[in-house]
């Protein structure tokens, strides 16, 4: 399996379309403050669908880039 893109973090999964599959929701947080090396304030065994649905952001990638 080659690499995705540059800036991209190690090897992705993919839909059929091609598109990258989105993050599972129940993810608990302290793995994605670990995979990313953030901090994001919360309990680390909260799911990330709670997170997002707290502060009203669409995706991970829009809580971890802060958008």
């Amino acid at each position: 399996m080659a690499k995705d893109a540059p800036g991209m973090k190690g090897y992705r999964t993919r839909n059929e379309d091609g598109k990258l599959r989105n993050k599972r929701d129940d993810t608990h947080i302290g793995t994605i403050e670990e995979q990313y090396g953030v901090e994001l304030g919360v309990r680390s065994d909260m799911h990330l669908r709670n997170l997002l649905k707290q502060q009203g952001i669409k995706s991970l990638n829009d809580l971890i880039t802060g958008k």
